[in-house]
Formats: structure tokens, C-alpha cells, sequence
């Protein structure tokens, strides 16, 4: 009786040490578990250094050139007088663009993992007599500033030859835009579409235009969309990856024949409504009808997001949306902007509804409205009449409030 006491025993204990090794060992993996996931998730760093000589006491800026929120300071660092700076940021796990930034002097750059770039230059000459070590991306963005410096300095030349005519300089231009296209598909974005670079190069500017145009020029379109598609592959849902398939659609879009607009002008519906009804597209190509809004007070917004001023503009009308949509208030903004792109870019984060009128300033809504100048803005009640155009935004406070 008792070896089989005995016997139970030690069995019994057996087990339990066996369970106990077995919990402590689950235990551990499931620890070192969460400590893997946790490495995952955490967000690397990127660290650019090097000297920056003749600089002395000057302060120069790591910042990163955002889609849809400007440019945005990440690092700094004042300088002594060997130039010496290390600076860093946070990676996102798809390329990001950013610049190294004394006064007015930049250098471009991108990241999309942890490494170390090394960046050397002298103040005199920062923008284009710097030099990179550790990035093949940095590298080929720093080959094209050099590339589009050139083109500058031919196009000067060419414009201040008066051996030529005005015709004949402008086509001399365009030729060397031409070419200088030409060399950049070829040389850096064929068979490299989801490269960093690439992607830089299509948003390379010249005299505050863009270089590729896919709004007016079918072969840049196709460029573009080639573009997006390998960038759709590699990063698939980021930020940048739809900013290139919303471009290539309002490009093709735009190159579509021109969109026939039929204006409403029934004596019968302007009295029953008391507006002249209208209907343009989104950012998202739905089609927006300023009667839809009937039942909310609607400011009436006649704009162009490249005019001077407008980013101010826009601010005090994020004020008076947030002020007063829960109580039932609309903006209804009609861009009026030659450039699309531009209004794609300008308008992608706004909360109200914000459309755009392709025929721009020669749009007959301007006259039926009899629109004098851009910007002006109107105001709807909820029955949707008009009741008052304004000329100074700071008398739209006290109208809303008294429609509301």
C-alpha cells in the first residue's frame, strides 16, 4: 500500500514539474514574442551627417517635403566652424523626400530605410557643389538638380541671344525642354519606374511649371501611370502611391474632349430655387450639385488657389466651417484655377465641398453670377436663395449666424 502511495507520488510530482517547465517555457515565447512584434513595429531611423564648411554660426534645418502638409522641420542643428552636423528622422516604410536647408540654399534628399547618408559641402556653393556618400538615390536626385541647373543656364542664354527672334527663342526653349525630357525618361526612369528618383524627377519644376505635365501632354501622362504602377507594386495603399494615380486620372480626364456644361436657367427654377443651379466634379470625379445642399446655409466660393493671399483665405474659411457645420453650415468652392493639378494638390485635405470648373475664368457661371473678380463668395439660405454677396470676409460672421 504504501509503494503504491509511493509510486502515485512520484508520479504526481512528475507531472506537475512537467507542467510547470511547460508553462514557464510558453511564458517565454509568448515574452519574446511580444518583444519581436514590438521591434516590428517601431519605426527606424534614418541619419544624415557630414561637414558643412564656410557656415559658421549658421543654423541649417532637416526638413521633410510632405504630400498635402507642406514642409515640416524635423531637426536642426547650429553650426560650428568645422561644419560638423549629424541629424536624423523617423522612416515610414516608403520613400519619403526631404532637404537640408540654410537660407534659401537646399539640398535634396530621400529616405525609406535606416541608413546613414553622408553629405558634404561648402556654403558658397550647397545646392549644387555637394557630395553624397551611402545613397544611390541621393546620389541620382543630386545628378538631376545638376541636370536641371544646366537647363536654366541654356534657357537664360537662349532668351537673352537677340540674334533671334521672340518665335524663334520660343521654339529654341521648347526644344531644349524637349531634349532635356527625353534624356531623363531614357537615362533614369526606363526600366527604373518604381525607383525614388523617378518619382522625384516627374515633380521637378522650371519657371514655377512642372517639367512633366500629364494634364496637357499624353506622353508625360504615360510616363506617370507607369510610374504609379510600379510604385503600386513596391508600395502598395502609401500616400504617395495614390497621389500618382490621382494625377494620371485627372490627366487623362483632362485630356478627355471638353465637358459640354448645360446651364439651367429656367425663369421657373430660378424663382423656385432662387439660384442658378450648377453642377462640376470633386477631387474624386463625383459630380457635385450646388442644390444638393438645399436645407443647410451655404457660402457660395468662386476661387483660385494660386492666387496670392489664398492660403490665408483658406484658414479663416477652415475657421468659419468649423464654427458653424454642426449647426448646419456649407461651403460649396469653385476653383477656378488654370492649373488643375495645382487645385488637386490645394484642395485634397478640405473638409467642405470643393470643385473644379475647367472652362476657369471664361466660365459662363462667372457671368451669370456676374462675377467681377476672384475671389467672391455668395451666401444661400436653407431654401436655397440667395441672399447676399460678400465683399470683405469679415462680414460673413454675423450673416451665417443670422441665417442659421
Amino acid at each position: 500500500m504504501n509503494k503504491v502511495y509511493r509510486n502515485t507520488k512520484k508520479c504526481t510530482f512528475a507531472r506537475l514539474k512537467t507542467a510547470f517547465f511547460t508553462i514557464m517555457k510558453l511564458k517565454y515565447l509568448i515574452i519574446a514574442t511580444c518583444l519581436v512584434l514590438a521591434s516590428c513595429t517601431q519605426k527606424g531611423k534614418f541619419t544624415v551627417t557630414g561637414h558643412i564648411t564656410d557656415a559658421a554660426d549658421t543654423v541649417m534645418y532637416l526638413e521633410h517635403l510632405t504630400l498635402g502638409n507642406g514642409v515640416q522641420v524635423i531637426d536642426s542643428v547650429k553650426l560650428t566652424e568645422d561644419g560638423f552636423y549629424k541629424m536624423s528622422g523617423d522612416t515610414i516604410g516608403n520613400p519619403e523626400f526631404y532637404r537640408l536647408r540654410i537660407g534659401n540654399q537646399c539640398i535634396n534628399l530621400a529616405f525609406d530605410s535606416t541608413e546613414t547618408v553622408t553629405v558634404d559641402a561648402s556654403l558658397k556653393n550647397m545646392s549644387f557643389g555637394y557630395k553624397v556618400e551611402g545613397s544611390g538615390v541621393c546620389d541620382t536626385i543630386r545628378l538631376l538638380s545638376l541636370k536641371l541647373a544646366d537647363l536654366e543656364r541654356q534657357i537664360r542664354r537662349v532668351s537673352d541671344d537677340r540674334n533671334y527672334t521672340i518665335q524663334e527663342r520660343s521654339d529654341m526653349i521648347e526644344q531644349l525642354i524637349s531634349d532635356y525630357k527625353t534624356d531623363v525618361e531614357m537615362d533614369i526612369i526606363q526600366n527604373r519606374y518604381g525607383a525614388t528618383y523617378s518619382y522625384f524627377a516627374c515633380f521637378q519644376m522650371l519657371g514655377g511649371r512642372l517639367l512633366f505635365n500629364p494634364m496637357n501632354d499624353k506622353n508625360d501622362l504615360a510616363w506617370i501611370r507607369a510610374i504609379a504602377n510600379a510604385w503600386d507594386q513596391k508600395y502598395p495603399g502609401c500616400q504617395r502611391t495614390q497621389n500618382l494615380f490621382n494625377i494620371a486620372s485627372e490627366g487623362r480626364r483632362n485630356q478627355a474632349p471638353p465637358r459640354r456644361i448645360v446651364l439651367d436657367v429656367d425663369n421657373d427654377k430660378i424663382k423656385e430655387l432662387g439660384i442658378i443651379d450648377m453642377t462640376f466634379p470633386d477631387i474624386n470625379g463625383t459630380e457635385r450639385t450646388l442644390s444638393d445642399l438645399k436645407g443647410k446655409v451655404v457660402l457660395l466660393d468662386f476661387t483660385a488657389f494660386g492666387i496670392e493671399g489664398n492660403q490665408e483665405r483658406t484658414l479663416q474659411l477652415r475657421e468659419l466651417y468649423n464654427k458653424y457645420h454642426s449647426s448646419g453650415f456649407e461651403i460649396y468652392q469653385v476653383s477656378v484655377d488654370p492649373d488643375r493639378h495645382l487645385w488637386t494638390q490645394r484642395c485634397e485635405h478640405l473638409p467642405w465641398v470643393s470643385v473644379y470648373c475647367e472652362e476657369g475664368v471664361n466660365s459662363d457661371m462667372l457671368k451669370l453670377y456676374q462675377v467681377q473678380a476672384i475671389p467672391s463668395y455668395f451666401l444661400i439660405d436653407r431654401n436655397c436663395d440667395l441672399r447676399s454677396r460678400m465683399e470683405d470676409i469679415k462680414d460673413i460672421k454675423k450673416a451665417i449666424e443670422s441665417l442659421l
